[in-house]
C-alpha cells in the first residue's frame, strides 16, 4: 500500500461542482488541488505533479479541449491521466477528446462514486 495519497487535480469553473469533486475525493482519501480553468490548470500542473486531472470543457480563458491537448503535447504531463467532467457528449465530443486522447468520460450531472471509481481504475487502483 501506498504511504502517500494519490494527487488528483480538479479544474473546473464552478464553485460548487468543484467543491463537490474536491470535497468527494478528499473523503475517498486523495490529496485534491484545485484550478479555476484550462489556464490555472497549466500554470499549476508542473507544480503539483498530479497522478489524474479532472477537466471541465466549458470554461472561460481556456477550455477543456484546449487544456489536454497542451497537457498532451507537453513531454513532462503527455502521459498523465485526463478525465473529462463534461456536459458534452455528443459523438462529435466523444471523438475529439479520442483524439487528443483523453482517458475517459465523466457526464454531468454524474454521480460523485461514478467518477471516484474512473479515478481509481486510472490509477490502477492507487487511492
Amino acid at each position: 500500500m501506498n504511504a502517500l495519497p494519490a494527487r488528483v487535480l480538479v479544474v473546473e469553473d464552478d464553485d460548487v461542482i468543484r467543491e463537490l469533486i474536491r470535497l468527494n475525493l478528499e473523503l475517498e482519501g486523495f490529496e485534491v488541488f484545485t484550478a479555476v480553468d484550462g489556464q490555472d490548470c497549466l500554470d499549476r500542473v508542473g507544480h503539483i505533479d498530479p497522478h489524474v486531472v479532472t477537466l471541465d470543457v466549458m470554461m472561460p480563458r481556456l477550455d477543456g479541449w484546449t487544456t489536454a491537448e497542451r497537457l498532451r503535447a507537453d513531454e513532462r504531463t503527455r502521459t498523465l491521466p485526463i478525465v473529462l467532467v463534461t456536459a458534452r457528449t455528443q459523438e462529435e465530443d466523444v471523438r475529439r477528446g479520442d483524439r487528443i486522447g483523453v482517458d475517459a468520460y465523466v457526464t454531468k450531472p454524474f454521480d460523485p462514486d461514478a467518477l471516484i471509481d474512473v479515478i481509481r481504475g486510472l490509477l490502477g487502483g492507487r487511492g
